[in-house]
Parts: structure tokens; sequence; C-alpha cells
């Protein structure tokens, strides 16, 4: 009841100070973005007190308070504070790079490459074909040509990444079933930004975001595109790890210039944002010293909160309401292709690994939720793609909408069935 009472005096007093900046776009957008923080964390308060993901709560927000229903965040608002999605696309990216160590993956690294491989191609492909079969239904693709239905069915299929981290951090789980889980989850991050960014550079060459869009149908340019993101990215990544080596100050400072200058150095040479930054955090991570790496990454998460929070609440408030309404019969089959095809390779992957049955068994479950790299992934289409990436961030966002509710379910009773839930 608190929490109700405080988003309704957040709502008040927003009615009652909105006029005042009305002829100003600078002032609105502060004030919307100061808004977004204190409505959308309680939003997310109220989500955990159901027992659902606070991401869920964040996307509520942005629902309820944008355009399609109290229009507090407004269309131009939200185009105001478009820099704040954009840099938190690349915090998620560095983190997930930061997050991947190879000393933690070498005990569990043949079965966590084994899944992933069975997992995510079975996915991908199960995803791919069912929006081809579907394409006279699906709002994006319908009166397109062959090569646009392809393009856009791989864009949509390549964002549909895992995270689980949340539960484990809330049960203290660590037997072989999450350990498992949580091995596959990061590595799962970093494999899939990296497919995104290779089918991204596919789509544009099938389906140029614009017409005079020449680099993007050139071969070599498709090439620099993800060579020169490695490259610009492993930089970056020594770079920071010089600094956290020698200097190691104003951390929390010193990680949004990174990631923002970061995504800007990318921007300015033609390279891959998402994998420029993701090879950035894996190098730091791995090339740091003990203990460097962790603290940058912690810097990271705290100056990136209220980042992330408005990320989230902007992503729902770019959902159309109508348009979910519309296509909810094709958010039913998404899910279920898409669980199927994890259940199925995860199966096949930990067989293929020896896995013991009653290990094996149980990782599908911890594998349906979805969270900010996808997310991310989707807002990076829609941004591409003006016209036909905001139906299919709204799809996306749908059917992720159904993972995060039904995901943490599955992954808890997978957790009890194999006996790691904490008392």
């Amino acid at each position: 009841m608190r929490r109700i009472i405080i988003l309704a005096l957040l709502l008040g007093g927003m009615r009652l100070v909105l006029p005042l900046g009305s002829g100003n776009g600078s002032a609105h957008s502060l004030l919307t973005f100061g808004f977004l923080i204190l409505a959308a964390y309680t939003s997310g308060e109220l989500a955990i007190s159901a027992r659902l993901p606070r991401i869920v709560g964040y996307l509520v927000a942005g629902i309820v308070f944008g355009p399609s229903a109290l229009d507090i965040v407004n269309v131009e608002a939200a185009r105001e504070l478009a820099p704040v999605s954009s840099l938190a696309i690349a915090l998620i990216a560095f983190l997930a790079g930061a997050e991947l160590r190879w000393s933690e993956l070498r005990e569990r690294g043949r079965a966590i490459a084994l899944i992933l491989t069975s997992e995510l191609s079975i996915t991908f492909v199960a995803l791919t074909a069912l929006l081809i079969a579907l394409r006279h239904h699906v709002p994006f693709l319908q009166s397109t040509p062959t090569p646009t239905v392809i393009g856009f069915s791989l864009l949509f299929a390549s964002t549909a990444g895992e995270c689980t981290t949340a539960l484990l951090t809330e049960t203290g789980a660590r037997g072989p079933v999450a350990r498992t889980t949580l091995g596959v989850v990061l590595v799962s991050d970093v494999v899939v930004i990296i497919l995104f960014s290779g089918v991204l550079a596919i789509a544009r060459a099938l389906v140029p975001p614009s017409a005079g869009d020449v680099a993007a149908i050139s071969l070599g340019g498709v090439v620099w595109e993800l060579g020169g993101a490695v490259v610009v990215g492993t930089l970056l990544g020594a770079a920071v790890a010089l600094y956290l080596r020698f200097v190691k100050r104003e951390l929390m400072l010193f990680a949004v210039l990174v990631t923002f200058f970061g995504s800007e150095i990318a921007r300015l040479v033609h390279v891959e944002t998402l994998l420029t930054l993701l090879t950035a955090g894996f190098v730091m991570e791995n090339f740091s010293r003990d203990g460097d790496g962790d603290a940058l990454r912690h810097a990271m998460e705290r100056s990136g909160a209220p980042v992330f929070v408005v990320f989230f609440a902007l992503a729902g408030a770019a959902m159309a309401v109508k348009e979910v309404v519309a296509i909810w019969p094709l958010v039913i089959p998404i899910v279920l292709v898409r669980a199927a095809g994890i259940w199925t390779g995860s199966r096949v992957g930990s067989r293929w690994a020896d896995l013991p049955r009653e290990t094996g068994n149980l990782v599908w479950m911890g594998l349906i939720s979805q969270a900010g790299v996808a997310i991310g992934l989707a807002t990076v289409i829609a941004e591409v793609y003006p016209a036909r990436g905001a139906p299919i961030r709204t799809l996306f966002l749908a059917t992720l909408a159904v993972n995060q509710v039904v995901g943490p379910i599955l992954f808890r009773m997978a957790l009890a069935r194999g006996g790691e839930l904490q008392e």
C-alpha cells in the first residue's frame, strides 16, 4: 500500500509540475527522466512483492505512464531520452563481456559449449521457420518480398537470449543445475550478441535501412563492421585494464565514460557497437589484475542502475497497447516454439556432454527467462529500421513479458527438484 501511495503522489506531483516545463524541451526531458527513475523503481518493488521480476514492473510502469495510457512520458520526451537507451545498451554489452571468465568456464566448458550450441541452433532455426511460415499474419512481414521476410525473421530469432542470474542471487543456489545453467546463460549473452551482430549485417545487406545505404550491401563493409569491432574493442579493453592497473580512481565516473566514448568511437569508425563493447569488457576482465575487473563492474552496475531503470521503462512506453492486443495470437506460438527449442536443444546437448540425467533434464527450465541483453538487441533493431523495427520490438516485448513471468517459476521448480534451494 505504501508503494501505491508513493506512485499516486508521484503522478499527482508530475501532473502539477509538468505544465511548467512544457515550453522547454530539455527541462521537460529532465523532469521525465527523474519521474521515471522514481516511478519505475517503485513499480519494480511492487513487482517483487507480487513475486514477479523487477523488470516486469519497469515495463509495466512504462506502459502505464507512456503514450498508450496516462501519457506522462509522451513521444517527444521518449525521443529526447533516446541517448539514455543507447548508454544502457552499451553498459549491457560491456557487462556481458566482463562476466565471461575463462577460469570459471574451464570446469564445465565442454558441457556449456555443447548445450549452448544445440539449444541456440535449434531455437534460432525454429523461430525463423515459424515467422516465415506465419509471414501473412505477422505485421512487419505482411506484403513484403522474400529477402525482407528472411532478413527480419533472422533478426527477431537472433534476440532470443536468456537471463537467470537474478534468481540465483536471490536463492543462493550453487549446485550442479545452478552452476551449469549460469554458465550457459553467461556464455549465451556473448554468443547472442555476436550472432546478432552478424545477422544484423546480413539483414542490412538483404534489406538496406535506406535507399542510399551502399555500405550496407558491401562485403568489405560487413567484414570491417564485425572484424573492426573486435580490433577496436580489444584496444579499448586493454586501455581500460591499464587504467585499472595504474590509476583506479573515480571508477563510477570512469565506467560511464568508458561506455559512452566506446559507443561513440564505434560509431565514428563504423563498426558494430555491441560487439565492440562486449569485446572490451571481455579483454578488460581477463587481462586486468585480480579484483580490478570486479571493482569496475560493481561501479558500472551502481552508476548504471538509474539508467537501466529508465531504459526498461522507456521500452515499455514504446509498446503500443493496441498493437500488443492485435498480435497476441502470435505471442503464444512464439513462446511455445522457443520453449520447445530450448527443451530439445538443452537435452540433446546434455546427452552429448554426458551430464548426469538428473542435471541435464533440468537445465532447460533455467533458460526460459529473458532480460536486458535481449531488450537491448530489440531496441537496436528499432533504431536501425524505424518503420519495421518498432513492430518487431512490440512483438518481442510481449513475448518477453510472458517469458519473464513463466521463466523464474520454472527455474525455481528445477532448483527444488535438484535439491539446490537453500532453506
